[in-house]
């Protein structure tokens, strides 16, 4: 049983910062391509940042600069730090894991925080 919780979505002003974190549990997590995802109302879900086991990244264009996507095993966390938010960032935010070790992980998914940048 894999399971993902996500925590430290919120409300924040543009141009403001925040740490979303997953944290894993079951057996999955050290070996696999982690990422967070978001989807924002009348939307497309869309991929924002991925990491490999071996930290490989992938980042979407509308954050690359901006977010900042990192892991650490020994806690089976990871983190996702928005740096200069903007409105458009509001969405919800999901965490992902792939059962493999992909850039585009979608076979596991936690519940999603919600992210509000304010204008």
């Amino acid at each position: 049983q894999v399971q993902l919780v996500e925590s430290g979505g919120g409300s924040v002003q543009a141009g403001g910062s925040l740490r979303l974190s997953c944290a894993a549990s079951g057996s999955i997590f050290s070996r696999n391509g982690m990422g967070w995802y978001r989807q924002a109302p009348r939307k497309q879900r869309e991929l924002v940042a991925s990491i490999t086991s071996g930290r490989t990244t992938f980042y979407g264009d509308a954050v690359k600069g901006r977010f900042t996507i990192s892991r650490d095993n020994a806690k089976n966390t990871v983190y996702l730090q928005m740096n200069s938010l903007r409105p458009e960032d509001t969405a919800v935010y999901y965490c992902a894991a792939d059962r493999l070790d992909t850039l585009a992980p979608y076979d596991y998914w936690g519940q999603g925080t919600q992210v509000t940048v304010l204008s």
